[in-house]
């Protein structure tokens, strides 16, 4: 049986420090418990699981992070965790300003159980690319799948390969030379994990098995790295398909996003 609590443990220890190989032109910093990224199409704040502060002091912990990235006229992300401390984190990130997106349930699977790569549609190829052409197929993809503007994926991903191209693998579904699927795979160095982001679809794919395909390929691109633990924030429709190949939810995770006045 899976030891839920050891996974949570190993993911609160490896996954919420400062992340390696950053994209140029991202840069991270400290102030106090937070961990603050800066560079991306928005800000960032990391917090530990317990932030040690409550009350007035945590406030302004609140207040100078909105203060920041508003003199920049940047939004910024607070990123929430279930199980995150003090309990009434989240009402003093309402109270600052701070409004919630949709929540995604943090997923750990370990690699080795992972399936062997299920049979993809007939006419569907995955393909591995590092063309900055491509990761603007991906953002285009993504916009259609989430019916807003994802171009700041295109960027991200040709950042991520420039820096370290040996840390992300993009992979692509293709259909008739249309990118109908799209996935990538992120090593994390110096820790068990890596982590799958991406996994968007073409609604008219849905359905055919191309989401698994996509996790099977990564999975085993992670095995042959000697990756450990697979780890996903995955949406509620994405979910049921990893807890059927075997991920297990260890907690939750919410976007809390202030932004500045138009």
């Amino acid at each position: 049986m899976t030891d839920i609590d050891s996974l949570l443990a190993a993911y609160d220890e490896q996954m919420r420090g400062t992340p390696p190989n950053l994209p140029r032109g991202v840069s991270c910093e400290r102030d106090g418990p937070l961990l603050r990224i800066v560079g991306q199409f928005r800000g960032l704040i990391s917090p530990p699981p317990d932030l040690g502060v409550s009350g007035v002091e945590l406030d302004r912990l609140i207040t100078r992070q909105r203060d920041y990235f508003a003199a920049r006229g940047e939004g910024v992300e607070w990123k929430i965790r279930g199980h995150d401390k003090p309990d009434d984190l989240t009402d003093h990130l309402r109270a600052a300003g701070f409004v919630p997106e949709g929540q995604e349930t943090v997923l750990i699977g370990v690699a080795d159980d992972m399936p062997a790569e299920p049979a993809l549609p007939d006419g569907v190829i995955v393909r591995h690319v590092t063309a900055d052409a491509d990761m603007h197929r991906i953002a285009a993809m993504e916009s259609a799948v989430w019916q807003r503007d994802c171009g700041w994926v295109a960027e991200d991903l040709i950042g991520r390969v420039g820096t370290a191209p040996d840390e992300i693998v993009v992979l692509v579904a293709e259909a008739d030379g249309e990118v109908v699927s799209a996935g990538w795979l992120v090593f994390r160095e110096g820790t068990d994990f890596a982590c799958l982001w991406g996994g968007s679809t073409l609604s008219q794919w849905r359905g055919r098995g191309i989401y698994r395909a996509l996790v099977a390929t990564r999975a085993a691109l992670a095995i042959a790295r000697g990756v450990r633990f697979l780890q996903v924030d995955a949406s509620d429709d994405s979910a049921p398909i990893l807890r059927r190949l075997g991920f297990h939810a260890v907690t939750t995770t919410t976007p809390y996003v202030w932004s500045p006045m138009e």
